[in-house]
């Protein structure tokens, strides 16, 4: 109880002004009622209906971040935060800005000699049957700046190409074409120093979309993922390794793509995953032996470690 008192006041962001409000509204709601049944003093805070400066004027302690993409995820409420000396869960602004944008991160993780899918920069003028004859078919395309596989579309003939392009470009004007692996979708989860265990996705559609994520109940999670001890332990050096190299901390998911022959590609960093019923870090915590109550104070627990938050 102690260690509850020590949180103060505490605000859980959640819902804002991206793509990804309804699933952000979702976790945050989720967050909210775990922290409140475990006696934390919690309130919810929408920043598309309150200024931010009411985290300041009315005296919160700490902050929650439950906030999905763009205004949220992306460093610009982190970097808010740090003005007002407000302690918050996640990572800071380097870390958050970096990690949102995925050609950018794998930029960095190229740098850093890490596997990625080959990937192309789209734009209007780019020439479509040279980008499928370099990456092959089907490929992917998503804007670089959304999450929860908004914009994104799988491309299975070149003729395709062009309109996929477009539904990219409506939530962002950097569009990355992908070249597609094959051998399977995983997850892996990072919880302060520690690596959960790693989820295997398995998609009852196409691939794992925004309605397979966040609608259906037919998508399979697979923890234990099914892997032999050496691919899992692999995936999870790779998995700290990426998310440390674009200075994430306290907590985060890397995803991955697993060619035919068992190779894993770093895909992406969410630095603010999802906590909802469909969500895969909950799903991790409690392969390792921890319920969503417990998980919620460990993220929140990591603010205190740090004065204002050094990212």
């Amino acid at each position: 109880m102690s260690k509850i008192k020590n949180f103060g006041k505490v605000a859980v962001l959640f819902g804002g002004r991206s793509a990804e409000r309804e699933i952000s509204l979702k976790s945050g709601a989720a967050v909210l009622a775990a922290l409140q049944k475990n006696g934390v003093d919690a309130h919810p805070f929408d920043p598309a209906e309150r200024n931010l400066q009411a985290l300041q004027d009315e005296h919160f302690d700490r902050v929650f971040i439950a906030l999905h993409g763009r205004y949220g995820e992306d460093g610009t409420v982190q970097g808010a935060l740090e003005l007002m000396n407000i302690p918050y869960t996640g990572s800071g602004v380097l870390a958050s800005a970096l990690a949102m944008d995925k050609w950018r991160t794998k930029m960095v993780w190229q740098a850093a000699g890490l596997p990625v899918p080959q990937y192309e920069m789209l734009n209007e003028h780019s020439d479509f049957a040279a980008v499928v004859k370099n990456l092959g078919l089907p490929l992917f395309v998503k804007p670089a700046n959304e999450g929860s596989s908004v914009g994104i579309s799988k491309v299975k003939q070149v003729h395709e190409l062009p309109a996929a392009y477009q539904a990219a470009a409506q939530y962002d004007k950097l569009v990355i074409a992908e070249k597609f692996i094959g051998g399977g979708e995983y997850t892996v989860a990072i919880l302060g120093q520690q690596v959960l265990p790693v989820i295997k996705i398995e998609p009852a559609n196409e691939f794992y979309d925004y309605e397979a994520k966040y609608l259906r109940n037919d998508t399979r999670y697979l923890c234990p993922a099914g892997l032999s001890t050496a691919q899992e332990e692999k995936m999870q050096q790779l998995a700290q390794l990426g998310f440390s190299l674009i200075g994430g901390c306290g907590w985060g998911r890397v995803d991955f793509l697993v060619d035919k022959a068992g190779h894993p590609y770093l895909l992406e960093v969410n630095t603010v995953p999802g906590m909802t019923d469909h969500s895969l870090v909950p799903m991790a915590a409690r392969q390792a032996g921890m319920n969503f109550e417990q998980l919620v104070l460990r993220i929140l627990e990591a603010t205190t470690k740090e004065a204002g938050h050094v990212g």
